[in-house]
């Protein structure tokens, strides 16, 4: 029973102590504005996203970069729907965007990794920022970008959550739950990832390891960009602010989305210990909590209650720092919505099958 109680302190204490970084963290000023902005990149890799590009677009129209330092390059990675003719359309008359086809590989590079290396190849600027066509970003998101990203830094994530209905809502509080761990570990100076929806990359970084079309094909790319451009001892930085805040449009059922986690648990085994051993940690928690016979009803009751206490507060506390703001009720909501989904994510993937991402089927191997 000591064991049981000392798993309890653990926890409480870690929790304790990220919501108390969380809060510390949140007052501290953004980055200030370099004295002069250079000519960025920004490049949108995008497979049938017809659906959803001309949002993203609409959104990258309005930045308040000035529209001469922009190259606004959508590589079309060779759809099946209508997502380059909606683009060609959105795109006449604004000189700053350019539709690139791609349609062969280069070097290992495949699906998504293959179109930015394309697109980083057709990039004439040092700085690329990356993002999805399914993603709106704010009016600032560029400058803001950059104020992060001084001599020596080669790679910055910006947050994102998810937008729509009670389910995207939920999802989006997903995003948000996790980032801001993330984002805690990198200002502790803990390497994790970084998110290829929200990124930048200076191009000397990037050219340090050789592109992707140098590198063994993975799924979760942006995973293994990050830690190649750490390994050749770039420096990185972690954002989690409104200025740079995307939104991403929610999975729509609840197939596409465990369809998508099941792509994401394939990183999760390459992820650092001190991400995983927390992810570990909040498993245990339920299965220590609600074994049978192995606590009073009114203990499992009062720690449960602290644990989601614990939880609204994080949340309260993330959502206040991108902007964002969210019922009460939904925030008790996603207490529930994570267990649930915890174990449909798990069995989905450890049932047999390739991983499905964008009409495309990859080996688990490729991970």
């Amino acid at each position: 029973m000591l064991l049981v109680y000392l798993f309890f302190a653990l926890f409480f204490g870690i929790c304790l102590f990220l919501l108390a970084q969380l809060w510390w963290r949140g007052r501290q000023p953004l980055p200030p504005f370099p004295t002069h902005w250079p000519k960025v990149s920004i490049l949108v890799p995008a497979r049938n996203e017809a659906h959803h590009i001309e949002r993203c677009l609409q959104a990258l129209s309005q930045l308040s970069y000035p529209a001469d330092k922009l190259e606004i390059l959508i590589g079309d990675d060779a759809s099946t729907d209508d997502t380059a003719a909606r683009a060609e359309a959105f795109i006449a008359g604004r000189p700053q965007f350019r539709l690139v086809s791609v349609r062969r590989e280069i070097g290992s590079a495949r699906g998504k990794s293959n179109v930015i290396a394309h697109l980083c190849r057709e990039a004439t600027t040092d700085y690329f920022l990356l993002t999805d066509a399914d993603m709106a970003l704010p009016p600032d998101w560029v400058q803001h970008m950059l104020a992060a990203a001084p001599e020596g830094v080669g790679v910055v994530t910006g947050a994102t959550t998810a937008v729509g209905n009670l389910f995207g809502r939920l999802q989006g509080l997903d995003w948000l739950f996790g980032l801001s761990v993330i984002r805690l570990l990198t200002d502790l100076g803990l390497p994790v990832t970084a998110v290829g929806n929200n990124m930048l990359m200076t191009r000397a970084a990037y050219k340090s390891i050789g592109g992707y079309e140098a590198l063994a094909f993975q799924i979760t790319e942006d995973l293994q960009i990050f830690e190649c451009i750490v390994r050749q001892g770039w420096g990185f930085r972690n954002l989690f602010h409104r200025h740079v805040l995307g939104l991403s449009t929610a999975q729509p059922t609840l197939r596409h989305l465990l369809m998508q986690r099941k792509r994401w648990m394939r990183g999760t085994a390459r992820l650092p210990v001190h991400l995983s051993g927390l992810f570990a940690l909040y498993g245990f928690f339920y299965m220590v909590i609600f074994l049978p016979g192995l606590l009073p009803p009114a203990t499992v009751a009062l720690l449960f209650g602290i644990k989601v206490a614990l939880q609204v507060g994080f949340l309260a506390g993330s959502l206040r720092q991108v902007g964002r703001r969210e019922s009460l009720g939904v925030l008790l909501l996603y207490e529930f919505y994570l267990a649930g989904m915890s174990l449909l994510i798990i069995g989905y993937t450890l049932w047999p099958g390739q991983i499905q991402w964008k009409e495309r089927r990859y080996r688990w191997a490729e991970g």
